[in-house]
């Protein structure tokens, strides 16, 4: 088929590798414009980019493409763009730009979505995130036939996975990119047959972007809602502790029940313990064993190496 894509970060190129390696005919590439990244900022191109000029596949980087919004010019040439490749369908994962009603009417066969969530749980930015933050047992991937809503429009294809107690949005990430890739390739050996699936209208959740000012410890929260907001902030942003002046990044934990030696520490953000094992904390709920930490401008440690430059004393307590 002839195919437009659409895509920015990692878990989009997997989908856009699985297709070139399919035998589809790419006929362009939509992308977010180069950002900076890393400790110099420089510009840096999207994986999407990165992998689409290496296989010689024509690259457009529109800041927008509202034709009436602020980038008119660049929204005009991707119009122009568009309607010259005569596209059969285009894929969209992880773009990161909203589609007027002209992009999702362009190609023949529309436009395919490919989500990490079973729609309609967790429509929006951060379903990864999301689902292994509010303690669910699985997610998947929906391919999705788009309409002018967020996340609203008719399923067309759905797997499902299991999220175990010790995977992270970094792992789960993997996972369903390589899923979502795989279907991508089905679905389209599939257009023009589907019987779409309108979304219920129960169960809808909406996956908002995440902020890095929600990586603070909140020690008022129960110890298996901070353990699950870890493995959903890692890689990004990460969930930080306050010691002093000082921010510490916690990137692994275990949730721990509160012991009666040390009930009578009822302050949450409380350090009942400094050990090899971790750093033990009292929460609103439980106790919080800290195992992998890390400080600012440094790796990532156990905390078995960490307590060896850690001053803090048991009874101390950290910032909420």
């Amino acid at each position: 088929m002839r195919v437009m894509f659409a895509g920015t970060p990692e878990f989009a190129r997997s989908a856009l590798t699985a297709l070139h390696a399919a035998g589809h005919d790419i006929v362009g590439v939509l992308t977010q414009p180069d950002r900076p990244a890393g400790r110099g900022m420089k510009l840096q191109a999207s994986a999407v980019k990165q992998f689409a000029l290496s296989k010689g596949l024509t690259v457009v980087q529109p800041h927008s493409l509202k034709l009436d919004g602020k980038y008119p010019d660049e929204a005009q040439a991707a119009q122009a763009f568009i309607s010259n490749a005569q596209a059969d369908v285009m894929v969209v994962a992880a773009y990161g730009l909203i589609l007027p009603q002209w992009v999702l009417d362009a190609p023949r066969y529309g436009c395919l979505n490919i989500h990490a969530s079973l729609l309609p749980r967790w429509r929006g930015a951060a379903p990864i995130h999301r689902a292994i933050e509010a303690g669910d047992a699985q997610t998947g991937v929906t391919i999705m036939q788009m309409d002018a809503g967020l996340d609203t429009g008719d399923m067309l294809l759905e797997e499902s996975c299991p999220i175990s107690p010790q995977d992270t949005t970094a792992s789960l990430h993997d996972t369903l990119a390589e899923m979502g890739a795989r279907m991508i390739v089905t679905a389209l050996s599939q257009v023009g047959h589907f019987k779409p699936v309108k979304q219920p209208l129960e169960g809808v959740t909406y996956a908002h972007k995440i902020e890095k000012a929600e990586a603070a410890i909140d020690w008022t929260q129960s110890a298996q809602v901070l353990v699950q907001r870890v493995r959903a902030f890692d890689p990004f942003p990460g969930m930080t502790l306050q010691w002093g002046d000082e921010v510490i990044k916690v990137w692994q934990a275990h949730a721990e029940p509160l012991l009666l030696e040390t009930s009578h520490y009822d302050v949450p953000g409380t350090l009942l313990s400094v050990q090899e094992e971790g750093l033990r904390v009292a929460c609103g709920e439980g106790v919080l064993c800290l195992t992998q930490l890390q400080k600012a401008g440094g790796k990532r440690q156990s905390a078995t190496d960490f307590v060896r430059s850690f001053k803090a004393q048991v009874g101390d307590v950290f910032k909420s």
